[in-house]
């Protein structure tokens, strides 16, 4: 098949979404597909909107002549108006592929009512749904009524190889002096960096330090107000700002760390929580979003609410006193990693999922000319 894969920016630009991307494309092609990635420009919502209304985009797309369109959904400010000219216009099978809804992160209730009326018609307005989750899959649900072909094709944390042995997490877990935490996600809003900051500042500085390992330049301003309030709240030397690792540091932040920590994050799955269960950290995440599929409370870590900047004091401080109990979260941790799907199981399952809409296009125009 041909196959057109439409994102923002590139593929190289290290966030989850396009981790899982790159991997599937890679993937895909591997299988023997033809993947052709198609770069949109990104920019504010507002131009992101504008960039839909160009006749250009869709002309460049009926030219590919592919046979199916992926749709990184995050792009769908600059494809719910394509869509319908490529319907109209009997273009490829277009195909969603959601990491989360935006429309449903953590912001003003009005600002998100608004972002609903552009993602509901872009979700309206594709024959099928990749989900990375049955959150995800439920939200989607919830916001557009339809009974389209749909997979679930879970991301994996596999990409680092083998995971740390039960000897090496056990002596960790025993190691002297305080937790090591990590955070580990672009600083944006969405990932809770502010709420875990304040919550930190309430627990003794001698049980814990954090390390935060993401991008500090997709959201400056957000950036800066972390770093201000790490200083203001007395926490500069409790708290580290890595930015962007490159694959060999952040196995060794991984190895070297106790938990993984992000507590207030909305993820629409939290492709790190995997990663890091992979290294034994037992993980502490939201109880909003996605992060629940991957953590059980109590087993292979904690889910917290968003707004209870309160309960991580007692976890931390039982966690820091009890390593025993440290290290049955942490082999729980790595227990949940080697039982859940590679990145190979995924794109199989895509592949597969592409095949049979393939397959029931084929189906439909067949019967069409056989009516005709």
């Amino acid at each position: 098949m041909r196959i057109g894969f439409i994102i923002y920016g590139s593929l190289d630009i290290l966030t989850g979404g396009n981790l899982y991307d790159r991997i599937v494309v890679q993937g895909l092609a591997r299988l023997g597909h033809e993947v052709e990635v198609i770069s949109l420009s990104g920019g504010s919502y507002l131009r992101r909107l504008r960039h839909g209304l160009s006749p250009g985009l869709c002309r460049r797309l009926l030219a590919g002549r592919f046979d199916i369109l992926i749709q990184d959904e995050l792009c769908h400010p600059s494809l719910f108006l394509v869509n319908k000219q490529l319907r109209r216009q009997g273009g490829p099978i277009l195909v969603a592929l959601v990491h989360h809804v935006l429309c449903d992160e953590p912001r003003h209730r009005l600002q998100n009512m608004l972002l609903a009326a552009a993602e509901r018609r872009y979700l309206a307005s594709v024959d099928g749904f990749i989900h990375n989750s049955r959150t995800t899959q439920r939200t989607v649900a919830a916001l557009v009524d339809h009974d389209r072909p749909q997979v679930i094709a879970y991301p994996a944390g596999d990409r680092f190889g083998a995971p740390l042995s039960a000897d090496i997490i056990g002596q960790r877990a025993h190691r002297p002096g305080p937790l090591e935490l990590l955070f580990l996600g672009n600083v944006i809003p969405r990932k809770g960096l502010l709420p875990l900051v304040k919550a930190l500042a309430g627990v003794d500085r001698d049980l814990w330090r954090l390390s935060v390992a993401g991008g500090l330049d997709f959201d400056p301003a957000h950036a800066a107000e972390a770093r201000q309030l790490v200083r203001q709240l007395g926490l500069s030397d409790a708290v580290r700002f890595l930015g962007p690792l490159q694959d060999n540091e952040l196995v060794e932040v991984l190895s070297t760390s106790h938990i993984f920590c992000m507590p207030y994050a909305y993820e629409g799955f939290g492709i790190a929580i995997l990663e890091a269960m992979a290294f034994g950290l037992p993980a502490i995440g939201c109880s909003n979003g996605a992060a629940a599929e991957t953590i059980s409370h109590g087993r292979n870590g904690f889910l917290l609410y968003p707004g209870d900047l309160a309960g991580l004091e007692p976890l931390l401080s039982e966690l820091h006193r009890d390593r025993e109990w440290l290290q049955r979260l942490a082999m729980a941790a790595r227990a949940t990693y080697i039982e859940s799907p590679g990145w190979q199981d995924g794109v199989a399952a895509i592949d597969g999922f592409l095949r049979k809409m393939m397959g029931l296009q084929i189906s439909k125009r067949t019967n069409s000319n056989a009516a005709g």
